[in-house]
């Protein structure tokens, strides 16, 4: 986990998209990680931090934090924790499928 809140502190993004990117690394880390199956139901402090985080922040997230945290598992826990992503839009660079 410190690994993947190094990079989050290098991002070029604003300090709250910072911190949102954090919060999800801190409690939802099992949920989305690497490798893409399976994924698994995440847990209730885990949809907490997404109830609270800045959405969009997530269409800036870098190659070298994709390295490690799954984008496709990021929009899977955003969808389970009733926050989904719009269809069509990005999740760093994975694309959100249409319904």
């Amino acid at each position: 986990m410190a690994l993947v809140l190094s990079m989050v502190v290098d991002t070029k993004s604003s300090d709250n998209c910072d911190n949102d990117i954090k919060k999800l690394a801190t409690q939802c880390q099992q949920y989305v990680m690497y490798p893409t199956d399976p994924k698994i139901k995440p847990s209730d402090a885990c949809c907490s931090v997404f109830q609270k985080v800045d959405i969009p922040c997530f269409s800036n997230i870098t190659k070298e934090i994709e390295k490690t945290i799954c984008m496709e598992k990021v929009v899977y826990v955003a969808d389970y924790c009733k926050r989904p992503f719009q269809p069509g839009s990005k999740c760093g660079s994975y694309m959100i499928p249409p319904l």
